[in-house]
């Protein structure tokens, strides 16, 4: 599989991903203490999508490894909001274990990337 099949594959999946999180918070009745959460997973999760599709418009690799700190970034902030979604109870584990595995995966993987991309430049 070549490196523009792996792109394709990570620009759909962190879109559906946001996607998927969007539905699933929309749900919820209005309180403002959720207010702020929805807020912040909202941005930090559509920015992991963002950042990732600027990943594979980068123009250098300096670019493309200080897009990929920002999805690393971004993607373990998204983490720690669903971390308290599920610890004050506004939605039930089973509804959040796709989402905490899928934002795991996406940090643990994009992690590896950026490191490979750091042992590349001259030290």
């Amino acid at each position: 599989m070549s490196n523009l099949d792996y792109n394709q594959i990570f620009r759909d999946r962190t879109k559906k991903l946001c996607v998927s999180i969007i539905r699933t918070l929309s749900i919820l009745p209005y309180s403002e203490d959720l207010s702020v959460i929805r807020k912040q997973i909202y941005r930090c999760s559509t920015s992991v999508a963002a950042n990732y599709r600027a990943v594979g418009r980068a123009r250098s690799e300096k670019e493309k490894f200080a897009k990929l700190c920002i999805v690393v970034e971004e993607a373990d902030e998204t983490q720690f909001w669903l971390e308290i979604i599920e610890e004050l109870c506004y939605l039930p584990s089973e509804k959040l274990n796709y989402l905490k595995i899928e934002y795991d995966e996406i940090v643990k993987v994009m992690t590896s990337y950026k490191k490979k991309l750091a042992d590349n430049f001259p030290k």
